[in-house]
């Protein structure tokens, strides 16, 4: 059985991806550290010390193939896909093995950027229809990973 495990560290769409997993009656976990005081009546929420990536690594350690993972980080989706699991991230773009490699290189140039001095652009302010596109989104690629496991 598929799990969707979120990211939850600074994760806007938490709410709406526990309510499809609840949908499809689909497992959930919710990882963050412990800055992040979590609490859901329906998904199992863990928590991990703070420290660089600690949430990332519990995820990688738990999911298992076929889960479905929501996270921003472009590094934790590579290990996800690399693991035979499914990634989207907060806006609803689905992770994988065609766009990993540029979004990881784009990464590493803005990393660069910002080093040298340099600004990079940041988000845009997160609207409701964000949300609704992110829910969208999230329901088809639940069904689809269910008829690719099935």
């Amino acid at each position: 059985m598929m799990t969707l495990i979120v990211d939850a560290d600074g994760c806007p769409v938490r709410k709406e991806a526990v309510k499809v997993a609840k949908k499809y009656g689909l497992d959930a976990i919710i990882v963050s550290d412990i800055n992040h005081m979590i609490h859901d009546k329906y998904a199992k929420v863990v928590t991990v010390d703070k420290g660089y990536d600690s949430a990332d690594f519990k995820i990688i350690g738990m999911m298992k193939v076929g889960d479905l993972v929501i996270t921003q980080d472009y590094g934790l989706a590579s290990l996800v896909l690399s693991k035979g699991g499914y990634a989207i991230d907060q806006n609803g773009m689905i992770y994988d093995n065609d766009n990993i490699d540029m979004l990881l290189l784009r990464r590493h140039v803005s990393k660069n950027i910002r080093k040298a001095g340099g600004k990079t652009k940041g988000p845009s302010k997160r609207k409701k229809e964000d949300d609704l596109f992110f829910e969208s989104t999230l329901e088809k690629l639940v069904q689809k990973c269910k008829k690719e496991i099935d």
